[in-house]
């Protein structure tokens, strides 16, 4: 590549990252809180009463209020009582508590595991293949015959071992 095409990827190289910077922001911070998704990290207890119908099955109630092996308790008159919470038999009334991520963290992780189904699926599909540019265009930062480029080839080849060694073990 001559020197103009050399400065072309580096000017859309540098301006690609600078619009990019809020969009990787958001994916680097929801990206550490999925690491600890499977703990309470990050999450706040929250208190939910609704109201359903009466007379309904542990199992119908966690379903509905979306409590994965919910199970009684214990029962003192109209009020059963599960871990989370209680289920008024009688009214239909569930107050329970609920584990969740604030409202910020969670849609930030909602955008990150975005599949198909989600209408902002194309965003994920796009910013990859950006970052995927980035790693290409990294070459373009400096001359092959400079010192900071060979430099740069054996940083980047000790990441990609260390990057293999995660992947496969």
């Amino acid at each position: 590549m001559n020197a103009t095409g050399n400065q072309r990827v580096r000017n859309i190289h540098r301006y690609l990252g600078f619009y990019l910077v809020g969009i990787m922001a958001v994916y680097a911070i929801s990206g550490i809180v999925l690491i600890f998704r499977k703990g309470d990290t990050f999450k706040v207890t929250k208190t939910i009463t609704t109201t359903l119908e009466p007379n309904l099955s542990p199992t119908a109630i966690g379903e509905k209020i979306k409590l994965k092996g919910l199970r009684f308790t214990s029962q003192q008159r109209d009020i059963a009582y599960f871990e989370q919470g209680n289920y008024n038999v009688a009214t239909g009334e569930v107050t329970y508590q609920k584990k969740q991520l604030p409202y910020v963290l969670e849609r930030m992780t909602k955008l990150h595991k975005a599949t198909t189904k989600s209408p902002a699926y194309w965003l994920n599909i796009l910013f990859g293949v950006s970052l995927l540019f980035f790693v290409v265009s990294s070459f373009w930062m400096f001359l092959p015959q400079t010192t900071i480029f060979k430099k740069g080839l054996m940083f980047s080849l000790a990441g990609l071992l260390m990057a293999l060694l995660l992947v496969f073990l």
